[in-house]
């Protein structure tokens, strides 16, 4: 069944909110966790969809799946007989590819299916297949799946043309488990990529240098069991720090590490919000319209491209004009046609959005186009005049977890309801008045 979010705006979000664990990082993780032929505990899982469905694909293949609770699970790869991963499910998320890497280093052969995802952009696998063949593996493609092969993974020195997320995490699954030294340069710097290789150390690998440049692996024979927890997710930290500043809030999000949201907070507090740092959260205070500023999405410790729907929303309330250059996917600026319909005043040039600042949104009825800007969307209804609908909520169910839910205990009016529903839809409104 398709559901949407039916939103009454106008409401400041006040109070506390617990950010869950990261899901990009939770995924490499739970791929990476088939390496051991032992029981790998995870916990601080986001429950998200997309953590779902490749929980449910390693099962598929033979590993022993067990979940203590929702956040909490237990997984066996010594099962694990089918090489093979292919079904529906997978193809419908991004991180599918982190199996390729995992199985390779493991098994040294695995078919996997084209990866899918938020349409957000090109999005090529090629730096993952330079790494996998500078190991020694052979890699094709055919008939949507991936193939990679190897009579033996051997260490190598391997510089990535372009700094990737998904191809530093993919190759260093692989290259754990190789023969000998490898040295991957030019690598992403991301929390998630260090997160995965603390976790992959955790499992008796020997990973060196992540978090900088140059990530440096001594091959190992074996990786062995572990218990780990995942780190905070900062995006989802993020959205709840936009969230607070374009309703004119104050919000304190919590199970944060600050370190990792200091380029969105010093966005914030450029354009005038009060944030306060503590240990593990961040508190967000936005009593007045905010000013304008410029924006550009670059690879960690830069502004992130997953914030940029975002901080484009407020922006586009704020005054005067801003612009914002997205610098990593291009077709991320899809969302601003539905701001529009809010009254939001935007120019895409190129990979540059022109933001002249609006007064106000008035609601409207929306699609989210992708995960990141779905939220923002959802933003942009709480801080509108009047009601908005937003449809496609199933691309930010892949990120988000129990979004509707902690943004009412925020004190925002939002529902998720069957899509068409106007009996629903009639009562919340009744009940919103």
């Amino acid at each position: 069944m398709n559901n949407e979010y039916i939103i009454k705006g106008g409401r400041p979000l006040v109070g506390e909110v617990s950010i869950s664990g990261a899901k990009n990082a939770a995924l490499g993780i739970i791929a990476a966790s088939i390496m051991a032929d032992e029981p790998v505990t995870i916990e601080n899982l986001p429950c998200v969809s997309d953590v779902e469905v490749l929980v449910s694909t390693i099962e598929e293949i033979g590993a022993k799946v067990n979940w203590t609770d929702s956040h909490t699970v237990t997984i066996n790869g010594s099962t694990i007989k089918n090489f093979c991963v292919e079904n529906d499910y997978i193809r419908k998320i991004r991180a599918s590819y982190y199996i390729l890497g995992a199985l390779l280093g493991k098994n040294h052969s695995v078919e996997v299916a084209f990866p899918g995802g938020c349409n957000i952009g090109s999005r090529p696998i090629d730096q993952h297949i330079k790494g996998f063949e500078a190991l020694g593996a052979k890699v094709s493609i055919a008939h949507g799946m991936i193939q990679a092969n190897a009579e033996d993974l051997v260490g190598n020195h391997i510089y990535f043309d372009v700094s990737s997320v998904g191809a530093t995490i993919n190759v260093m699954l692989a290259a754990v488990l190789a023969k000998g030294k490898t040295i991957m340069e030019n690598v992403a710097k991301e929390p998630h990529v260090v997160d995965v290789a603390n976790f992959l150390n955790s499992m008796g690998a020997n990973i060196k240098g992540a978090g900088t440049d140059v990530i440096r692996i001594n091959g190992v024979e074996r990786l062995h069991g572990t218990d780990y927890s995942i780190i905070p997710d900062m995006i989802e930290a993020g959205t709840y720090m936009i969230a607070a500043a374009a309703t004119k809030g104050d919000i304190l999000i919590k199970n944060v590490i600050p370190k990792h949201l200091e380029a969105v907070s010093a966005k914030l507090a450029e354009i005038g919000c009060d944030i306060q740092e503590f240990d593990d959260s961040v508190r967000v205070i936005a009593k007045a319209r905010l000013s304008h500023t410029h924006v550009k999405t670059l690879p960690y410790p830069g502004f992130p491209t997953d914030m940029q729907p975002q901080i484009t929303t407020l922006l586009a309330l704020s005054e005067g004009t801003s612009v914002v250059t997205e610098s990593v996917f291009e077709n991320r600026f899809k969302f601003v046609d539905e701001l529009a319909r809010m009254g939001a005043t935007i120019k895409i040039e190129g990979n540059t959005a022109i933001i002249d600042g609006v007064n106000k949104f008035s609601g409207a009825s929306m699609l989210a186009p992708d995960l990141r800007a779905g939220a923002a969307l959802v933003i942009a209804g709480l801080a509108a005049e009047g009601v908005s609908e937003v449809g496609s909520i199933e691309f930010i169910e892949r990120g988000y977890e129990t979004f509707d839910e902690k943004l009412r205990s925020l004190g925002g009016e939002i529902k998720k309801i069957p899509a068409d529903d106007e009996d629903e839809m009639r009562r919340f409104l009744l009940k919103a008045v």
